[in-house]
């Protein structure tokens, strides 16, 4: 076998192997991971259609999504716990997507982005997460929360109000203008699930409150409905085709069937058509899904890892995610990626390997083709009403009120900035403005790090008499291109009236091309002013970079010696003049 084909398949069987057969998998941790799988997979049912409906589809993709995406990357994935299906992250992105492409063009979206994960695990950039800082993490995931949460007012006050607009903005104004129009009775049972949600826990039962929620909401929107409300329901909502040509109400009681995505519908119900200009238009988004869908599993895995003590693979981890999502849009199954509350609800019901998720994948599997007739009933204002609740959870705003209590000024503004222009803008826009900005004033905080002392007056470092115009310069921090201009820039100056300087670093731990750049400026400076300069103490690193660039002694104005004494020692002694 081929060793790139060799690695690959490598790859494929980490996650599963390490968490199934480096250990003995018995029946004790089989029964165990059932348990999980059927806890878990009934926790998935409502959230998958939710988090479908959000997106912009029929709530039968969520659960498509859920069974064979959630299989999948249980399979080829490299984190033991993870629970992978649709999640609320997504629905930003893919919202728009549906918007304006139709189904087809948010499953080939989905499929470029499987491709694009694929290549970043294969690329082996699963360890890119570490360079995202919190501040922009947290910044994007309370943006998102918020138009989530603001996508759900239509539903959770019953308002009749057609497709929301694309912009944030426009979303508002035609909420305001559709609020007086309020259904009691949606808002009624909206009210009720929310309130039930939140007043649960305190009941401290195993149970996740969602599912009571979601079961009460639906009988009180039932009980209305047969007294003459009209609260719209999942059945009322959607409708599909009977594969005798017949029209139902709801979901399918059936699995989907393979199309290949460019042949579902667009916007207007047409194939989608596949072309080189489509690719284009829709790699954007694709590449917004990948990233997100990246920082979203790597992010889960992490979290897993920090409750459990074990470790994940990230590139087996990216590698399956990017699978699950090449193979599920041919079954009509929307965007995937690890769900964090899902998978530490896996955890806490007592998962002990992937197996436990692709249990939760059948789980799923089973309601759709068996319980498709009573999950009809479930009504819009209630799923509107789990939404928000999991917007909330997802906007981690304890740790976003904290960071901006505690935080440096720096990282307050990344995580305003990052907040504000993903609800007004973008994610992309904003993920990528929140890194270059975290970036810069990183590079702005090293910079004004970087310091030079004069030492010549120290005796307990230098504690023989130096000549006549010699002084000792102690540089302290990395010497790169935004602070390297102006410490040079500071030494030149003094070398107007020195007859020689002595650089002490052994405090420099870096020297890019940059601050290479500035010494040289330096050194043509002293020549110029016929002052001796020795650079003495070197660590590694800029060592290394000075060799690898050709930089060596120049006689009769540059030196190098490495140690200070030694460089002391040959200025006292006047071996240099």
């Amino acid at each position: 076998m081929p060793h790139r084909a060799y690695l690959f398949s490598l790859r494929l069987a980490h996650g599963f192997r390490e968490a199934c057969l480096d250990e003995p998998y018995t029946g004790r941790r089989l029964s165990r991971d059932v348990m999980a799988g059927l806890t878990v997979g009934i926790i998935a049912i409502p959230l998958a259609m939710a988090l479908a409906i959000a997106s912009g589809v029929p709530p039968q993709y969520g659960l498509y999504t859920a069974f064979i995406a959630g299989f999948l990357i249980a399979l080829l994935g490299g984190s033991r716990f993870s629970i992978s299906g649709p999640t609320a992250a997504f629905v930003v992105i893919l919202y728009p997507i549906a918007q304006s492409h139709g189904l087809g063009g948010l499953l080939l979206a989905t499929l470029m982005s499987g491709i694009l994960l694929v290549i970043m695990a294969l690329m082996r950039l699963g360890r890119f997460i570490e360079y995202i800082p919190e501040s922009v993490t947290l910044g994007f995931t309370g943006g998102i929360a918020v138009v989530i949460a603001t996508l759900q007012v239509k539903d959770f006050f019953g308002l009749n109000i057609g497709a929301m607009p694309e912009h944030y903005w426009d979303k508002i104004a035609a909420l305001a203008q559709g609020l007086p129009g309020i259904d009691a009775m949606s808002t009624l049972v909206a009210g009720t699930t929310l309130t039930t949600m939140l007043l649960w826990p305190r009941l401290k039962t195993p149970i996740p409150p969602h599912l009571p929620a979601v079961l009460i909401g639906s009988l009180l929107a039932l009980f209305l409905n047969t007294s003459g409300a009209d609260i719209a329901t999942i059945g009322s909502r959607f409708s599909y085709l009977m594969p005798d040509g017949s029209a139902g109400t709801g979901i399918p009681p059936f699995l989907p069937e393979f199309a290949w995505p460019w042949q579902r519908p667009d916007v207007d119900g047409k194939p989608l058509g596949i072309s080189w200009s489509m690719v284009q238009e829709l790699l954007p988004a694709a590449f917004a899904i990948a990233m997100l869908g990246a920082i979203e599993s790597l992010l889960c895995a992490v979290v897993l890892d920090g409750m459990t003590g074990k470790r994940h693979s990230a590139n087996s981890e990216l590698l399956g995610q990017g699978i699950g999502n090449i193979v599920t849009p041919f079954f009509g199954g929307i965007t995937a990626t690890a769900a964090i509350a899902r998978s530490a609800a896996n955890y806490k019901a007592g998962a002990e390997s992937p197996v436990a998720a692709m249990i939760h994948a059948v789980v799923v599997l089973l309601a759709l083709v068996y319980l498709a007739p009573f999950l009809a009933y479930l009504p819009m204002a209630a799923m509107a009403a789990l939404l928000i609740m999991v917007a909330w959870n997802m906007s981690e705003a304890p740790k976003a009120v904290h960071l901006l209590k505690t935080a440096p000024k720096s990282d307050v503004l990344v995580f305003l900035t990052c907040f504000f222009l993903t609800v007004a803008l973008d994610m992309v826009i904003a993920i990528t403005t929140g890194i270059l900005l975290a970036a810069v004033l990183f590079m702005r905080e090293m910079a004004q790090m970087t310091r030079v002392t004069d030492i010549t007056g120290n005796k307990r470092v230098v504690s023989a008499g130096l000549p006549d115009g010699w002084q000792v310069f102690k540089i302290n921090g990395p010497l790169f291109f935004a602070a390297a201009d102006r410490i040079f820039g500071e030494l030149a100056g003094l070398s107007h009236n020195a007859r020689g300087l002595i650089l002490y670093m052994d405090g420099v731990t870096v020297l890019d091309a940059g601050g290479l750049s500035a010494l040289n400026k330096l050194v043509d400076v002293c020549q110029a002013e016929g002052t001796r300069i020795i650079v003495a103490d070197l660590q590694f690193q800029p060592l290394k970079t000075l060799a690898r660039a050709g930089v060596g002694p120049v006689e009769g104005v540059s030196s190098f010696y490495p140690s200070l004494d030694a460089a002391l020692t040959a200025v006292t002694t006047r071996a240099i003049g």
